[in-house]
């Protein structure tokens, strides 16, 4: 159980919304435009929270580092700009969960590496997203996660010290960036995750395997 708790920020895909399809069709798409077979979701989706990155080594075998990687990159955004709308979805149970922040009057807001190039959009599409108070996207401060100052902004935008946060995320690196923010911190295992199914070396301050869990934790169930 949490206490003295004003405020949740959530990371984005795979904690709240369910991108992979789009971000695994606009890579997709690469594919079959240049004439190879098309991949199955399920190869896509344990590497969506790494976004561009992930879904290129699935779709091509291709690394950051590679010559071409900026311009396969760019060449994927193109794709997932067009598409990002169309299948992407709130996990079961995170209308829900943000139903019940809003009546009790929680403050909530998002912290994701996706740039706003994407995030808004996205979240201006959605009505989940009607009443979080902020967000910060990769390119809203100097620093990305896990890096800790998103996080800060965050809850300096809410006029709240960080202690009074809770950061759930669905990948080690915003456990990593909302411990050094000095809040507290949730595993969401229910998320992507990549190739990693065991969360406890995190060291999240806990792991909830629905996003409802979360109300439990917060005195709120």
């Amino acid at each position: 159980m949490f206490n003295d708790i004003k405020a949740v920020l959530f990371d984005l895909d795979g904690t709240l919304v369910d991108s992979a399809p789009d971000l695994g069709a606009a890579a997709d798409k690469m594919r079959t435009d240049r004439g190879m077979a098309s991949l199955p979701l399920s190869h896509y989706r344990p590497l969506a929270g790494a976004g561009a990155r992930g879904m290129l080594s699935v779709a091509f075998g291709m690394q950051s580092q590679d010559a071409d990687f900026e311009q396969f990159k760019e060449e994927f955004f193109l794709n997932y700009t067009a598409c990002m709308t169309q299948r992407t979805c709130s996990f079961d149970g995170v209308d829900a969960l943000i139903a019940r922040l809003d009546d009790a009057g929680m403050k909530w807001g998002v912290v994701t590496n996706k740039s706003e190039r994407f995030s808004l959009p996205l979240t201006r599409a959605m009505p989940l997203f009607k009443t979080a108070q902020t967000i910060i996207s990769g390119d809203t401060t100097p620093h990305a996660k896990p890096h800790p100052e998103p996080l800060l902004e965050a809850s300096r935008r809410l006029m709240l010290e960080p202690q009074q946060c809770v950061y759930v995320g669905d990948d080690e690196r915003d456990i990593v960036a909302g411990r050094a923010a000095g809040m507290v911190t949730v595993a969401a295992a229910y998320g992507y995750l990549g190739a990693i199914e065991d969360t406890t070396h995190w060291n999240a301050d806990a792991t909830i395997f629905s996003p409802e869990a979360l109300l439990k934790l917060l005195r709120m169930a």
